[in-house]
């Protein structure tokens, strides 16, 4: 109701002229969307001992690159994730899979981007990585990348890339990823991870919208589907999160064959 109707009608000894009471006076004059300032509930893990083996193939990337802000050159770093994947029944991993956007002011070749995985074992694995092949823009929202050398790693941990027929929109995701937040996530010190959230559209689209939650700094981590006997499966790669319970990735769908023929 408009604020003009609140006090039609009829007025007595100067009744309703200026005694506006001080509590609907307070209220009239909130700001519209005061109450949607509230931080959302915090739906995330962080990672311990006790978490699901496959987190630890989920590392920080480090992209040294530069930008050009008003005709001049500026040096520009991008922390981002990723996450190492591998063959079936293998014990070493030399691909991982991250977001287009995080190589996209990569452009001298000969500064290294490093990969590290700090929770695989007691001092992190770190590694340098050369970029691949990519989608090219938002749209395609996805990189894959070689290491120098290998990482290995226990089956147990590993994150495979399951059939087509397994990236349906019906079970649950994991999303997980090296948040900047300043609460769980660390600054983008700790890993983090959304358990048992969904997916609210198609895999055929050029990238899929979820509840689950994420902070900057998980680009490019891992979107993960169980198996039913208990596998990680890749479903995509994180591209972005507004940290309030809604997230977009790219599904594997889109990069499934390249990547399959780089595992190969």
């Amino acid at each position: 109701m408009p604020a003009t109707r609140l006090f039609q009608g009829r007025r007595r000894s100067g009744q309703g002229r200026s005694k506006l009471p001080a509590l609907l006076l307070l209220v009239w004059l909130q700001p519209a969307d005061a109450q949607l300032a509230e931080p959302a509930p915090e739906a995330r893990l962080a990672y311990s001992a006790s978490s699901p083996a496959w987190l630890q193939m989920v590392g920080r990337l480090d992209v040294p690159g530069f930008k050009y802000e008003q005709g001049r050159r500026v040096h520009h770093r991008e922390n981002c994730s990723a996450t190492l994947v591998s063959r079936q029944g293998t014990r070493e991993a030399q691909h991982i899979v991250t977001a287009w956007h995080c190589l996209e002011y990569y452009r001298d070749l000969s500064m290294t981007i490093t990969f590290s995985l700090p929770n695989l074992s007691p001092q992190p694995e770190v590694r340098e990585a050369r970029a691949l092949v990519d989608g090219g823009s938002m749209n395609a929202d996805w990189a894959i990348l070689r290491l120098v050398e290998p990482v290995a790693f226990s089956p147990s941990s590993a994150v495979t890339i399951g059939p087509a027929n397994h990236t349906t929109g019906s079970s649950t995701l994991v999303m997980a990823g090296y948040s900047r937040d300043k609460g769980l996530g660390r600054s983008g010190q700790a890993l983090t991870y959304h358990e048992n959230c969904r997916q609210l559209d198609d895999d055929q689209r050029a990238s899929a919208h979820t509840n689950c939650q994420a902070y900057k700094g998980a680009s490019g981590g891992a979107v993960v589907r169980y198996h039913a006997d208990g596998a990680a499966y890749l479903a995509g790669v994180i591209s972005e999160g507004n940290s309030e319970g809604t997230s977009t990735y790219v599904p594997i769908a889109r990069f499934r064959t390249l990547l399959n023929n780089y595992l190969r």
